[in-house]
């Protein structure tokens, strides 16, 4: 029997909370031999609160009623996961929780973080010489914050001996089918992720920055560009080429692209053609060297180094993961 806390902070999606639940509960009815609500089931979930209530009020408006508060549970006591769903709307709230946490985790087989959570763990100490990853929009506070804990920038989730971090919200699914992986096989997890119509398994090291996240400019030339490019993916998509569309000199266009971007125009034409390779990859049947001729990759070796360098799979391995129920 796995007795898995979830900490629950003010404020935030509660989503995170239900949907690990739902999948360890899910766990619990696929694995043989055992009932998903007897005393003795698999995994036996418990949801705790900071509030001096049970109520955990979401920023959606809805409410979630925790089974305990925080400060009525023994810390000492032994568990086998506790896992914390964000860092809470205050100072003070996510103090409780790193005091609480200090007590609990050496009797923890294992502690996890959802979001910025991860900032609680670190808070705690519980991050120090370790690699862990958060939320995309925290990972400078992180690392600015805690320079003992080695930030992994992009990550879905990352486990660093007992301790597991993962990225924003939904990506505290993908971590924990991987603990279900972890404590049941892939069998079970892969069950689990089909029946509730998720990834089979999407790998730790792939990005938390879907195709739908590649950063827009504001209004203007590059924004226009932006649009254009995805259409025009075969074409000459150099530095020089682009800023000649724009009608700025090579420097001038690379220093305002990256200004209104985040990120270099060569490595965002990357991105762009990365996620429409993707796509066919997960929609369609076409071999690989003509996937990547048609997304401007030229040939199925530099497609493969892109999709390593970026997601640490092959284009195969990607398609065996990730392509439609009906091509599969």
């Amino acid at each position: 029997m796995n007795t898995f806390l979830i900490i629950v902070p003010d404020g935030g999606m509660l989503f995170e909370a239900a949907g690990i639940a739902d999948i360890l509960t899910q766990a619990n009815r696929l694995l043989p031999d055992t009932h998903p609500e007897a005393k003795n089931a698999p995994y036996q979930v418990t949801v705790a609160t900071t509030q001096p209530h049970r109520v955990v009020h979401g920023v959606s408006g809805l409410n979630l009623l925790a089974d305990h508060r925080l400060c009525d549970l023994d810390p000492t006591l032994p568990r086998d996961t506790i896992l914390v769903t964000g860092k809470g709307l205050s100072e003070a709230e996510g103090s409780d929780v790193v005091r609480w946490l200090l007590q609990a985790a050496p009797s923890a087989r294992r502690v996890v973080s959802v979001c910025g959570g991860a900032l609680l763990l670190a808070q705690a100490g519980l991050l120090n010489g370790r690699h862990a990853t958060t939320h995309w929009r925290l990972i400078d506070t992180l690392q600015s914050q805690y320079p003992q804990v080695t930030v992994e920038r992009g990550p879905m989730y990352v486990q660093d001996g007992p301790v597991w971090t993962s990225g924003g919200v939904s990506s505290g699914f993908d971590l924990t089918l991987a603990l279900v992986e972890e404590d049941h096989g892939f069998s079970i997890a892969k069950s689990v992720a089909q029946d509730l119509v998720m990834f089979l398994r999407r790998p730790g090291g792939q990005s938390q920055f879907s195709r739908y996240l590649l950063n827009q400019a504001s209004d203007g030339p590059i924004r226009k560009l932006q649009t254009w490019l995805p259409e025009h993916l075969t074409d000459d998509l150099s530095v020089e080429s682009l800023a000649e569309r724009v009608a700025m000199s090579p420097r001038n266009f690379t220093r305002v692209f990256t200004r209104e971007t985040g990120i270099t125009p060569a490595k965002y034409v990357e991105e762009v053609r990365l996620s429409a390779a993707r796509q066919l990859l997960e929609q369609t049947t076409q071999n690989i060297e003509r996937i990547a001729l048609a997304t401007g990759f030229g040939g199925g070796l530099n497609l493969r180094r892109v999709f390593e360098r970026n997601l640490q799979l092959t284009p195969t391995e990607y398609r065996e993961r990730f392509c439609s129920k009906i091509l599969a």
